[in-house]
């Protein structure tokens, strides 16, 4: 049992990163039933319907979904349910015993504050060498304190009603990782402090400040480090405009509507070294002025041949070389690197651990995922809140997140990076190429395959096949041997360059939608006992393909218009795909066969509000993920000058 729950906090928060992706799907003993034999004591009776067990909550049916809930067979599979802190505290509470739901609700209270508030406040602060980090990482550290605080408590006056429970242990390693990474922290301030006071120079409170405690460098760096992002003239890459202005022609502005309507001009992709001068020389000179170039991104982009001049940060192996300004700064070391992505992604893990274990907190509260159940539930909330973080995800991709990585359906600013495609064909590899074999766990050697085995085996086989042929269309250099037949059949000689077309700018990659569409296809058809499990099955498979369509027509859209803007474009297709897909998987946690049945005895199988209660939710967590997304923006926005970004004319 802590094997199985470690695995649910360990995996979530990974795949829902983007980063690392694995899923436990833990089958149980295959069971047959056939009529008249003897299970537990009994008998089937005639008037029973025939039904062979599969190898997880659900079973083959013959005949129409039931309405009705049939107790004896729940009993005979399950057993009775056993009480639970819900069912102590609130559901079934005895007035003669008293009882302590209010610690709970501060427990609560006091983890969502810490892991929701102040956690995304102070990664956000971090990034930006913020003053109050530090005041805001022993906020969070207090909170969780007064969480931890309140949980003992209650857990002291409060019988064991979850034997085996091991949430309390997940939480505290989750706040070891916290620790551990600021610690970190305190030895690179550490690192400075020795650093500062070795130096010879004079002791200042504000470089002292700057240097040591914010770990800032000089002014300079920062004016650096946003110089030519912005344009003084709308931020837009034009195919018409496929070199760097020349003086005559910055004297005729032509509205730019006018000059996308326009045929595209010939590429001129090798330039002599005066016709280069030539060509720079007024452009220079505009940056020296103040005024950021407007480049085309298309310029200079070429296939094969010599990178061009003024293209050094180029790779000639790459179809994705863009002329859009950079930020230059040094190569920092590829270990450096590595450990900072690493620290980076560990870093804002901390937020979706805290999602895992909200999940297991309302499993132990409420007494689930016991007995006949545990291997079910773990596949629902895994797989489930996988689909709701990647949700997340790319509702914060639309509203602008990772766009210095060029995934907000924008140019990156800083140079070649992997597409989000490329992580979601390889989150989607890993899946599974892992779900592949723990579909057999539990089964013994020599049993034959069930329906349902063949089922998810198949699935996990596309999610792996597929998400390897989706890496390999954004590998650069698979792309480039595929352009080779082309561009040696044009004969185009060793020193001349093939332009590469404007769609060359984004990612269109369709495995990661076909996929999901496929699943959400598959699963709206798996078979149900009964007729409310087969109708919220149904939903969040729409749901999930709704998703796949909303993908593909983000890509239709992109291909007519690719992007021309370092600015996130926002498609408004990718605002609709995300919430269906966050809503999908939320209709996926719900749809665990031990929450429809308690729904049926108590009278709320009742589609629409399974439907509305995940609707609200989620725009709740989409106001949520909002908020951290302009506060991080805020917060740069105060280090930005604002004449570095204007809003084009009308």
């Amino acid at each position: 049992m802590r094997f199985r729950w470690l695995a649910l906090i360990a995996i979530v928060p990974a795949l829902s990163t983007g980063l690392i992706a694995s899923a436990f799907v833990v089958p149980p003993l295959d069971v047959g039933l056939e009529a008249g034999k003897p299970v537990e004591g009994r008998s089937l009776l005639p008037s029973e319907p025939l039904r062979l067990k599969r190898d997880d909550e659900h079973m083959h049916h013959h005949g129409a979904p039931l309405l009705e809930l049939n107790e004896t067979e729940i009993s005979m599979w399950h057993g009775p349910t056993p009480p639970s802190y819900w069912s102590i505290d609130i559901e079934d509470r005895d007035p003669d015993v008293s009882r302590y739901p209010g610690l709970m609700a501060l427990h609560v209270v006091f983890m969502s504050l810490a892991f929701f508030v102040a956690l995304p406040a102070g990664i956000a602060m971090r990034s930006m060498k913020h003053a109050w980090h530090g005041i805001v990482v022993l906020v969070y550290y207090g909170l969780c304190a007064l969480g931890c605080a309140a949980s003992a408590l209650y857990r002291k006056l409060t019988p064991d009603m979850y034997e085996g429970s091991s949430h309390a242990t997940h939480g505290y390693l989750v706040l070891f990782l916290s620790l551990c990474l600021s610690a970190v922290d305190i030895a690179a301030f550490i690192v400075r402090l020795y650093a500062f006071v070795r130096s010879d120079s004079k002791f200042a409170l504000k470089s002292f400040w700057r240097t040591v405690v914010l770990g800032r460098t000089d002014d300079s760096a920062s004016k650096i480090e946003y110089a030519g992002l912005f344009s003084e003239d709308p931020e837009e890459y034009d195919e018409a405009d496929m070199k760097p202005p020349r003086v005559a022609d910055v004297q005729v502005q032509v509205p730019i509507h006018v000059r996308r309507q326009q045929p595209m001009e010939s590429v001129k992709t090798l330039l002599s070294k005066d016709e280069f001068e030539d060509e720079t020389a007024p452009w220079i000179n505009d940056v020296r002025a103040g005024h950021a170039h407007q480049y085309s991104s298309s310029s200079e982009r070429t296939v094969f041949g010599l990178p061009s001049p003024g293209k050094s940060r180029h790779s000639d192996e790459t179809l994705h070389d863009i002329g859009a300004p950079t930020i230059v700064r040094p190569r920092m070391p590829l270990v450096y690197r590595i450990a900072k992505g690493a620290f980076v992604t560990l870093e804002r893990a901390l937020v979706f651990a805290g999602f895992g274990m909200v999940l297991t907190g309302l499993v132990v509260y409420t007494g689930g995922c016991r007995g006949g159940y545990v291997n079910g539930c773990l596949a629902h909330l895994i797989k489930g809140g996988i689909f709701w973080c990647y949700g997340l995800v790319t509702f914060a991709r639309f509203l602008g997140s990772f766009s210095e990585l060029g995934w907000a359906w924008n140019i990156s600013p800083t140079g070649d990076h992997v597409s989000a495609e490329f992580v979601e064909s390889l989150v989607i590899f890993l899946y599974g190429i892992t779900n592949t074999w723990m579909e057999r766990f539990g089964a013994q050697p020599g049993d034959p395959y069930t329906t349902k085995q063949v089922q998810h085996i198949s699935i996990a086989v596309m999610f792996w096949f597929a998400g390897l042929v989706g890496m390999g269309i954004e590998s650069k250099r698979i792309r480039r041997w595929l352009a080779v037949s082309a561009a040696a059949a044009s004969g185009s000689g060793s020193d001349e360059h093939v332009t590469e077309p404007p769609s060359y700018r984004g990612s269109f990659n369709p495995f990661p939608a076909l996929v999901i569409g496929v699943t959400g296809a598959a699963m709206s058809a798996h078979a149900q006992t009964y007729l409310f499990q087969v109708q919220i099955h149904q939903l969040w498979g729409w749901l999930l393909l709704g998703f796949s369509v909303l993908r593909c027509l983000t890509y239709f859209f992109v291909w007519l218009g690719p992007p021309r803007s370092i600015l996130p474009s926002r498609p408004p297709t990718e605002a609709l795909g995300s919430f269906f897909l966050a809503c999908g998987g939320l209709m996926f946690i719900f749809s665990t066969e031990e929450v429809t049945v308690a729904a049926m005895r108590k009278g709320r199988d009742d589609m629409m509000m399974f439907l509305n209660l995940a609707v609200a939710i989620t725009c709740f967590a989409f106001c949520w993920t909002l908020c951290v997304v302009a506060f991080k923006g805020w917060l740069k926005s105060r280090g930005v000058p604002s004449s570095l970004y204007r809003s084009p004319s009308p």
